[in-house]
């Protein structure tokens, strides 16, 4: 499976901490102490979460080596849906004019974007499609609630799509070595600890410490399987990637793998945590700074729970991906 293209958008409204001391009683140096997040994005007038997966695919759209209308199968994967009926998958269809494109929604909470990517691995698997889009979308703020202080200054607003094919489409083609993907409804607070609920109370998060806990026990979890399913070890991996939703998970993390902060790149500084979107849209903003063999592990976890990583490894031309 191969990365024919990636694109993304980020809206350009930041929201500093300072904003939430008056709301939810929460100083920018506590906010910054215990998740690493100065400011995040969000989305500005006008702006949703369809919006930005649009302009995510639009950036995508100027670097693909065949038609967008080559595509056979278009999966959105997120949480914050603008609207769970007319899908943004079924809106870019529209949009593009692309006939005859097997097209759905998938949803695994922060995991969501790697698990449409193995729902696309499926497909091709079957016979059943060549030529895929994976479009993830979270407009966080659209849920949230900023006066709850204990997840309501964590969110952030952004978008990524990636363009992928069962065949190598050009040399510069990002090579998928492997997809993992598992749930974890059993382990600690599962599907309590993290949900979104539009009618009541938005998108919560009764128990942070569990979350933190089991995060931290299978991001690392996801990666070894992941690996060994590739027949790699951690030190042919170049950069690592964790889904953006605490610093501090991210350095315990390191901690246990014992690797640097060095070896792991981050957004979460400056767009807080922008859910399922944020570790391919880490990819995403780092694709030209890689040389060819260069491989990067990028693990998520999300509420329900579940977990999951892929790989992938950068071809010899890979300065052609970042042009």
């Amino acid at each position: 499976m191969y990365i024919n293209a990636t694109g993304f958008y980020i809206p350009e409204d930041r929201i500093p901490n300072s904003y939430f001391e008056n709301i939810n009683g929460l100083t920018d140096e506590w906010i910054t102490q215990r998740t690493g997040i100065k400011t995040r994005s969000h989305v500005g007038e006008g702006e949703n979460s369809d919006s930005m997966g649009f302009d995510a695919v639009e950036d995508a759209v100027g670097k693909l080596p065949y038609p967008i209308e080559d595509v056979d199968l278009i999966v959105a994967a997120s949480y914050c849906v603008y609207d769970s009926v007319a899908t943004l998958a079924h809106k870019v269809q529209r949009k593009y004019s692309i006939a005859k494109a097997k097209v759905m929604y998938a949803s695994s909470a922060c995991s969501s974007f790697i698990n449409g990517l193995e729902i696309i691995e499926g497909y091709f698997a079957m016979g059943k499609a060549k030529k895929a889009l994976l479009i993830c979308s979270e407009q966080n703020s659209y849920y949230s609630n900023p006066t709850d202080p204990k997840a309501g200054h964590l969110w952030g607003d952004a978008a990524v799509a990636f363009f992928v094919s069962n065949e190598r489409q050009s040399a510069s083609d990002l090579i998928v070595r492997d997809v993992f993907t598992e749930g974890l409804g059993q382990v600690g607070k599962g599907p309590d600890g993290v949900r979104l609920r539009p009618k009541e109370d938005g998108i919560t998060m009764p128990d942070g410490r569990d979350v933190f806990i089991y995060a931290c026990r299978y991001m690392i979890y996801a990666l070894q399987q992941s690996l060994a399913n590739a027949g790699l070890q951690l030190p042919d991996i170049k950069k690592l990637i964790c889904h953006q939703a605490n610093k501090r998970i991210v350095a315990q993390v390191a901690h246990q793998l014992d690797k640097p902060m060095t070896d792991f790149l981050n957004n979460i500084e400056e767009l807080g945590n922008t859910g399922s979107a944020s570790a391919p849209l880490v990819l995403a903003q780092h694709i030209g700074d890689f040389e060819g063999g260069d491989k990067v592990a990028l693990m998520v976890f999300g509420g329900g729970y579940s977990c999951g990583c892929f790989i992938v490894e950068f071809p010899e031309k890979a300065a052609a991906a970042g042009e």
